[in-house]
């Protein structure tokens, strides 16, 4: 079998080069106003986003120093150099001490706005723990905890967020409310499946749509333990989010500049200049990691029988319902589930990772972004007998890919619009 490793790189790396801000930024930025650009970004793309605002108002338009100003928090390595825009590196997906002080600036900086200034908030994956300003009578470690708990318990990105905003100063459109009355224009990386504003980075700048109730129900649902003060805080009429017919919503505007279903559209032109017929399961796939492995492994079986040279494609955000002690990410879960249901299969490889680049991981920025496997793969498994399915039970992909070699390691990528999964099939 030819390797296939190149052609799944290339096709990873096409996706990532879609939504990189100096590609896909500087068209989508608003006019200078007669006052100050105020930058407020968050999220693993934001440094490299505030930096091309910085240069398009700087060295395209002219704006003098005075007229530019702001903050940029961002994962940690993830930050690139500023002129006049602070670069402030922050916990994730767990928030930090970092954050915290970030948001508290973020905010100040918001509140500083006056009619004539432009708040240009620019949002990408990641901003939700990036901001971190815990609700009136929530402390730091109890909002970290809630939000350990909410990751662990495999629920969607869309109820992580709506307990999110409701225990927050900042999210749920309460930004907007911070810089009103000025022109606030937001412009979105989004990493969210279907693109929901109210649901990238928890939705700081648009009106929310879910309330108190929806939180309450969301812990009962997956039955976490939360402490008093938490419980209280969901009761609380005065966290309720921001709502459409509020004065913040009247000069604000929202933008998605950077899509999954871009993303996935560039990756899937490589595969189909490459020769492959392409299964598109869609840019917005949600669900279990394990569970969708076995379905899209039945898929590539199916379509070898047939005798098809086709690539099975999509993106979206996959979970992971955590109940061992390893290490690894829904993309790596997903790829060693594949693997369990097709290691007896000739002419099979497959990618899955993070376009952010880390997929899992302990917020390093040498994090994996996910793994691939082949042949390869197959063989180094059985000369040191590993089995996938215990390594699966454990949670525990990123010990049984560093032992095969098939970790895929980019660094941080500067953008994110989510996870891109392809199988070729030969």
């Amino acid at each position: 079998m030819t390797d296939k490793r190149p052609l799944l790189r290339a096709i990873f790396d096409a996706a990532v080069a879609a939504a990189h801000p100096d590609k896909i930024l500087r068209r989508h930025l608003p006019p200078p106003p007669r006052g100050r650009v105020i930058c407020l970004a968050a999220g693993k793309g934001a440094a490299a986003m505030a930096a091309v605002a910085e240069r398009h108002y700087m060295d395209d338009v002219g704006l003098s120093e005075s007229q530019i100003e702001g903050i940029a928090t961002t994962r940690h390595g993830h930050g690139v150099p500023t002129r006049r825009i602070e670069v402030i590196e922050a916990g994730h997906p767990v928030p930090d001490e970092a954050g915290l002080k970030a948001a508290d600036k973020t905010l100040k900086l918001a509140e500083s706005a006056g009619e004539d200034d432009l708040v240009l908030v620019l949002m990408s994956g990641g901003g939700s723990a990036n901001w971190i300003a815990p609700a009136e009578g929530i402390t730091f470690a109890q909002k970290q905890q809630i939000n350990k708990s909410l990751l662990r318990s495999g629920a969607p990105i869309s109820e992580i967020n709506t307990v999110r905003k409701h225990l927050s100063r900042i999210k749920g459109g309460r930004l907007a409310r911070a810089a009103y009355p000025a022109q606030l224009v937001t412009l979105a990386v989004s990493d969210v499946p279907h693109d929901d504003p109210a649901t990238i980075a928890s939705g700081p700048t648009v009106p929310d749509p879910t309330t108190l109730k929806d939180a309450a129900a969301i812990i009962a649902k997956y039955n976490l333990q939360i402490d008093d003060a938490v419980r209280q805080a969901l009761s609380d009429p005065r966290n309720e989010s921001a709502k459409q017919s509020e004065p913040a919503f009247v000069r604000a505007r929202f933008e998605i500049v950077g899509r999954p279903r871009d993303s996935l559209d560039a990756a899937i032109r490589v595969a189909t200049e490459a020769g492959y017929e392409v299964i598109d399961l869609g840019a917005d796939l949600e669900g279990d990691a394990r569970a969708t492995a076995a379905e899209h492994a039945r898929l590539a079986l199916n379509a070898q029988a047939q005798g098809k040279r086709a690539a099975i494609m999509s993106g979206g955000e996959l979970t992971v319902t955590v109940r061992g002690n390893g290490r690894g990410g829904p993309n790596q879960e997903y790829v060693l589930a594949l693997v369990e249901h097709l290691a007896d299969s000739k002419n099979i490889s497959m990618l899955a990772a993070d376009t952010d680049g880390a997929d899992g991981g302990a917020g390093s920025p040498t994090d994996p972004a996910g793994a691939m496997a082949d042949a390869r793969t197959f063989a180094k498994m059985r000369e040191l007998k590993l089995d996938p399915e215990a390594y699966l039970d454990n949670n525990d992909a990123t010990t049984f890919f560093e032992a095969t070699g098939d970790l895929v390691v980019v660094g941080p990528t500067l953008t994110n619009v989510n996870d891109i999964r392809v199988i070729l099939v030969d």
